[in-house]
């Protein structure tokens, strides 16, 4: 349960990243459907039950795939995931850490662990990478952590 609920945070934190940078005042999900480039995270985190959790006290670090992220998936992967609530949800919160990691915490070849017990790697070089997704934007702060925005959906193991 409390896997579930940090990866909803985080989850939610990404998708709304650009709405902070408005709304100081606003959590991860509301984050997240203010910013309006999050509307697939954002149904994905609903259609896994990982919204209330993602509302949550956290904090959480969502590495938030853009809606281009999502569509860049082979045809009919999103439609599939949102009947597959399991892999959804496991895919979910691979893109969440527990407590807020700011860019300047990152160094080349650390790895952190999600909430769904993986762990991501980052890479930094000409830009910072979260397991070969780019990171493009960073730091965008909520009430209830930050969100790091990813050009790629990144998959577990």
């Amino acid at each position: 349960m409390l896997r579930k609920t940090l990866a909803a945070t985080s989850l939610v934190a990404l998708m709304s990243a650009p709405a902070l940078a408005d709304g100081h005042g606003s959590d991860i999900v509301d984050t997240a459907i203010a910013a309006g480039d999050f509307t697939t995270l954002v149904a994905a985190v609903q259609a896994a039950g990982l919204e209330e959790t993602l509302r949550g006290e956290g904090p959480f670090t969502v590495f938030a795939p853009t809606d281009a992220a999502f569509a860049a998936l082979p045809e009919g992967t999103v439609e599939a995931l949102l009947e597959d609530i399991p892999t959804l949800t496991a895919i979910l919160t691979y893109h969440v850490v527990p407590g807020a990691v700011m860019s300047t915490d990152l160094s080349d070849g650390m790895t952190a662990e999600t909430v769904n017990g993986q762990s991501v790697t980052i890479t930094l070089g000409e830009g910072v990478q979260v397991d070969g997704a780019n990171v493009v934007a960073a730091d965008i702060e909520a009430t209830n952590g930050v969100i790091h925005v990813i050009d790629a959906v990144i998959l577990p193991e």
